[in-house]
C-alpha cells in the first residue's frame, strides 16, 4: 500500500501521467535552470528506468528520506527537468510496424504554423526544427506502408508551407534511454 501511495504521489506531482510542467502560477513559464547535484542525477536515472517507481523506493535507493525524495522530485517536475511520466511503447507490437523519419523543407518563418499542423498528424512521435539541408525532422509510426504513403502524399504535402519532403524508412530501431 505504501508503494502505491508513493507512486500516486509522484503522478500527482506531475499533474497526472503526462505531467506537463508549468510554474506554480500556471503561466507556462519555467524558472531558470538550477544545477543538479548527484542525488538529483540519481533520481533522474532511477525514474528513467522506472517511471512508476514509488517515492519510497527512490528515497531508499538514493539514501535520502522520503520527504527529501518527494521534494526533489517535485522540484524537478516544477523546474521542467522532468516533463512527465509515461510508457515506452514497442510501436510494432502496438500495431504501428512502419516507422519513418521525414525531412521537410518549409517556407521561411512558418515553423510555428507547420509545427501545429504536424502535431495533429496521426502517428507523429517527434518533431524537431533543425539546421542543415532541410528544416524539420519528423518521426512517424504508422500501421503499414500504405498508411505512411497516405500520411506523406495526402496529409504532409497538403500543408501549404511544406515545400518538399523526403522519407527515410526505418528498418530497425533501438531506444537508447535506460531500460527498466
Amino acid at each position: 500500500m505504501a508503494e502505491r501511495r508513493g507512486r500516486v504521489a509522484s503522478e500527482q506531482m506531475a499533474g497526472g501521467p503526462e505531467g506537463a510542467a508549468e510554474d506554480r502560477e500556471g503561466t507556462g513559464r519555467l524558472p531558470p535552470p538550477r544545477p543538479l547535484d548527484a542525488i538529483d542525477q540519481d533520481i533522474l536515472r532511477l525514474l528513467q528506468q522506472d517511471g512508476r517507481a514509488s517515492v519510497r523506493s527512490v528515497a531508499e535507493q538514493v539514501h535520502v528520506s522520503r520527504a527529501n525524495a518527494y521534494a526533489r522530485i517535485n522540484r524537478l517536475v516544477e523546474d521542467g527537468v522532468i516533463r512527465g511520466f509515461g510508457a515506452r511503447v514497442d510501436h510494432e507490437r502496438a500495431g504501428h510496424g512502419t516507422s519513418a523519419y521525414i525531412t521537410l523543407k518549409i517556407v521561411q518563418n512558418s515553423w510555428r504554423t507547420v509545427r501545429e499542423q504536424l502535431r495533429q498528424l496521426p502517428g507523429a512521435s517527434h518533431i524537431a526544427l533543425v539546421g542543415g539541408d532541410f528544416d524539420v525532422l519528423l518521426l512517424v509510426h504508422t500501421p503499414d506502408n500504405r498508411a505512411l504513403r497516405e500520411l506523406v502524399l495526402t496529409r504532409l504535402q497538403a500543408i501549404p508551407e511544406v515545400l518538399s519532403t523526403r522519407t527515410l524508412l526505418v528498418f530497425e530501431e533501438e531506444d537508447l534511454e535506460p531500460q527498466g
